[in-house]
């Protein structure tokens, strides 16, 4: 039992009844009338609790097609549909109207609801001008919006001018049933039936006029005279066995050929081709069919000659019985017969020589939607037009019966529009048949293959539309990019900042709809500019919006995203990294991949980063292909090397050990910067290869320089991120190596210590079992955590070498850097001063308690021979 309906009722019921014609199958979750609505597939409509929240069901994310309803970045409502593909229809009505309501203008939503009744109505003023219309209304004339509000009664249909004296009635206050009206609207004839009542929407009264098109009730009546338009032995009986019609064939049973003139309207059996004997199996055959049955009997003709008749109550008219001959009777060539029968179960139309359909299965019959009865024997193309009954191509091209029945080797696939509005697509294969008539009949053979190619829709949809967004994906996208007005315009290529953080904050449910929301924003954008949306990827998402340049586009997308992302009750912080590129006549899919670029380069900026496609970016992105592809063999190749930055004792001078700096040496490039190959080997599986290199080298490195210095305290450390750490097997080979070899001093960046998670301090804590002794290395610029100080097992910490390189004139950093020192000392830990150039820093370090140095002050990076000949000689 759904609850009772709360604060617009008369809305919600208008929803429910559009679900009903445009999305029977699907629910719609809405906000509508200052409440949250849930309309059921089933009808029922249900107003949820006070302070209910938009947001799907988990099962409507898992299964099924979910489309949202947004306007100008607002969620309106969810579409939800099990096993259907919701249609485009469904979703511009509904939005529509819940925009209408959301906006709370009374006389506009009275409009808009107008336009979207399912039945035929027109919303006229009380001097019978036009104000609104229903689009059934337009489609039942064939008429447009402009053609109509706005115009006169008279003006729209000049045939009728008693028309106006009806509705007149309903102006006047009183409710009026319309007589039946024939309407002409150029090529457009309709017999109509209505009522017409007193109608106020807004603060506007008027007259609300209701159409039903009884076109097929006239047309029926027209019917009958085709059915008996054929050479088959057929007549039309009414009660006491008095022939109302005949056909040709029928009267031909007569000695003599055509009937005197009073054989009409006479009791059959008085009819003179038959012998007396002939009248109790005819009263037979009556008073069965009048009971509803369809029977057969032999009957005797004059001349003695006996025919088998067939009796069935009329498809048009129940007090009216069809009376059949055989199709013998009439010249039909038993050996077609024989051939069309001999096709039990399928779905044939045999057609003569001059398009009579001479026979007809059931299952021909029910695919056109028609009583097999209607057609035997009429002109076949006759017929179906007075029934409603349209061909057209696969494409939308009207075609002509003749057209379809032509015989030809292959098979053709068209499209059969039904009496009742519905399409079947039936594959037609036409072939010529030969018998005794001198020109050959066709027999045309249907399929239905409806339910196939809505199949195979589904799926093409499915292969290129985004299953939670309802965006084009990527291959969606591709195949849109001819949909894009050529240019000028810009591709925006965008992400979500940290995503899979929000992600897992969130919740699956939570991060969806934040996603969908984007979506909705992003789609209404590229709309407003006549340019298409993608969802690329999990997070990732482009647009085209032509006419707009790069710069424009991406503010435009940013000031889109603005507005704050709801989950639940929860406002989500969400920002975007954004690339942009601008494009020509027909290089789309160019300006896709550069708009991509932009959005790599942007990513590895920060968060909330906006950057404009360049050339030089590009040539940056292939230079970072050609540092990855090469970094794979360069280790092998000889191009690493290993130097090391002395470290001394501000205390008494003494070298206490060195930090090992990588090197690489490209055969052609020449020296390569440790922070560009280095940011390109963490985003790859390469870092993992090369931090096991510089642990073996370092190891190697510290062993010569004990033996040629007699120095078994030498100390020898290496940088190792944290992130390198947690790389799948990369511990595994690490902390064995270095157990072995008693393990090098370990360098972590102050950054990667904001984790303070348990597998942050298990890492650690096995560096440190095996002897390393472990340094914060940048402390004091960028993120660093006090926090990480006292949780840690850390033994040091190295200064920023900005902090280092404002000594000694800075006062604040002089500040700093004491309070740095006395902080660390108050936690027993050693404090190196990193980046010293001159001697005057040296001595200012010294003088605020500084424990060690390094720089080019003390000795530059050296190679392990010169750094083991520079130990000696201190």
């Amino acid at each position: 039992m759904s609850a009772p309906l709360a604060t617009d009722p008369a809305l919600h019921l208008a929803l429910r009844d559009l679900m009903r014609v445009h999305a029977p199958a699907a629910t719609l979750l809405a906000s509508a009338g200052g409440s949250i609505v849930l309309v059921e597939s089933g009808g029922a409509v249900q107003t949820l609790p006070p302070g209910a929240e938009l947001l799907p069901p988990d099962h409507w994310l898992d299964d099924g097609e979910l489309v949202w309803l947004t306007q100008e970045g607002a969620l309106l409502g969810l579409l939800w549909s099990a096993d259907q593909v919701v249609s485009p229809d469904a979703v511009q009505v509904l939005t529509v109207v819940l925009a209408a309501a959301r906006g709370g203008q009374a006389s506009r939503e009275a409009d808009l609801l107008i336009t979207q009744l399912p039945a035929a109505t027109a919303w006229l003023s009380s001097d019978l001008t036009f104000r609104q219309v229903s689009r059934s209304f337009l489609e039942l004339f064939g008429l447009s919006g402009a053609a109509v509000v706005g115009a006169s009664l008279e003006s729209v249909f000049p045939s009728a001018p008693e028309l106006r004296t009806q509705l007149s009635g309903a102006a006047a206050g009183h409710a009026v049933q319309l007589r039946d009206e024939l309407l002409l609207r150029g090529d457009t004839r309709r017999w109509v039936r209505g009522e017409a009542k007193p109608y106020f929407g807004g603060a506007v009264a008027g007259v609300l006029w209701t159409v039903q098109d009884v076109t097929p009730e006239y047309v029926r009546a027209g019917e009958v005279s085709a059915l008996l338009d054929t050479e088959l032995p057929l007549a039309l009986l009414g009660p006491g066995g008095v022939v109302v019609q005949a056909s040709r064939g029928f009267m031909a049973l007569r000695p003599g050929g055509a009937p005197a003139e009073d054989d009409q309207g006479a009791p059959l059996w008085t009819w003179p081709s038959f012998t007396p004997q002939a009248e109790p199996a005819l009263r037979g055959l009556l008073r069965s069919a009048q009971a509803g049955e369809t029977v057969q009997a032999e009957v005797p003709l004059v001349g003695g000659q006996r025919l088998s008749f067939t009796a069935r109550p009329s498809p048009f008219t129940p007090d009216l019985v069809v009376l059949q001959g055989p199709p013998e009777a009439s010249g039909t060539p038993s050996a077609v017969v024989s051939q069309v029968l001999s096709l039990s179960g399928a779905a044939t139309i045999l057609l003569d020589a001059s398009g009579r359909a001479q026979l007809i299965s059931e299952q021909a019959a029910s695919l056109l939607d028609l009583n097999a009865a209607q057609l035997t024997g009429t002109r076949l193309s006759r017929v179906l037009q007075q029934l409603g009954v349209r061909l057209a191509t696969t494409t939308g091209q009207p075609l002509l019966l003749d057209e379809v029945a032509a015989p030809q080797p292959e098979p053709r696939e068209i499209l059969v529009t039904l009496p009742g509005g519905a399409t079947r697509q039936l594959e037609v294969r036409a072939t010529a048949v030969e018998g005794a008539a001198k020109k050959p009949s066709v027999l045309v053979a249907l399929r239905d293959v409806s339910a196939l190619r809505h199949a195979q829709a589904k799926l093409r949809h499915a292969s290129q539309h985004d299953p939670l967004t309802g965006l084009a994906n990527r291959a969606g996208l591709r195949a849109l990019l001819a949909e894009v007005p050529a240019g000028p315009g810009t591709v925006v290529c965008l992400d979500v900042d940290a995503f899979g953080a929000l992600n897992a904050a969130l919740g699956r449910t939570a991060g969806d709809l934040l996603l969908i929301q984007v979506a909705a924003r992003l789609n209404d954008l590229s709309a407003l500019h006549g340019g298409r949306a993608a969802r690329l990827a999990d997070d990732t998402f482009a647009l085209f919006l032509p006419g707009l340049g790069a710069e424009v586009g991406a503010q435009k997308v940013q000031a889109a995203l603005r507005e704050p992302l709801r989950a639940g009750q929860r406002v989500v912080p969400a920002t975007f990294a954004v690339g942009a590129a601008t494009y020509g006549e027909g290089a789309t899919e160019q300006a896709l991949a550069d708009a991509d670029v932009a959005l790599q380069h942007a990513r590895r900026r920060g968060r909330a980063q906006t950057l404009l496609f360049a050339r030089e970016l590009r040539d940056e992105e292939a230079l970072n292909f050609r540092l990855e592809e090469d970094l794979r063999g360069a280790a092998a190749a000889g191009q690493f090397a290993l130097l090391y930055q002395p470290v001394v004792s501000l205390k008494n001078g003494r070298a206490l050990g060195a930090e090992a700096l990588l090197r690489w040496t490209h055969p052609e490039l020449g020296n390569i910067s440790p922070a560009r190959f280095l940011s390109i080997a963490s985003r790859s599986d390469l870092i993992t290869g090369i931090g096991e290199w510089v642990v073996r080298e370092a190891l190697a490195g510290r062993a010569a320089v004990r033996e040629a210095t007699g120095r078994a305290d030498w100390r020898t450390s290496v940088n190792l991120s944290l992130e390198e750490l947690r790389r799948p097997g990369a511990a595994q080979r690490l902390l064995p190596l270095m157990a072995r070899h008693h393990a090098l001093d370990i360098e972590v960046s102050a950054g990667s210590l904001t984790n303070h998670s348990e597998e942050t301090l298990g890492l650690l804590g096995g560096l440190r079992s095996r002897g390393a002794q472990l340094v914060v290395d940048d402390f004091g610029d960028g993120a660093s955590s006090l926090t990480a100080l006292t949780r840690f097992p850390l033994s040091g910490l190295k200064l920023h070498p900005t902090l280092t390189a404002r000594l000694p004139g800075d006062e604040r950093s002089l500040r700093l850097v004491q309070g740095t020192v006395d902080l660390a000392h108050s936690l027993n830990l050693q404090v190196t001063a990193v980046g010293v150039e001159t001697y005057t820093q040296l001595d200012t370090l010294r003088d605020l308690g500084c424990d060690a140095a390094q720089g080019y002050a003390i000795a530059p990076a050296l190679g392990a021979p010169d750094l083991a000949e520079w130990v000696r000689s201190r």
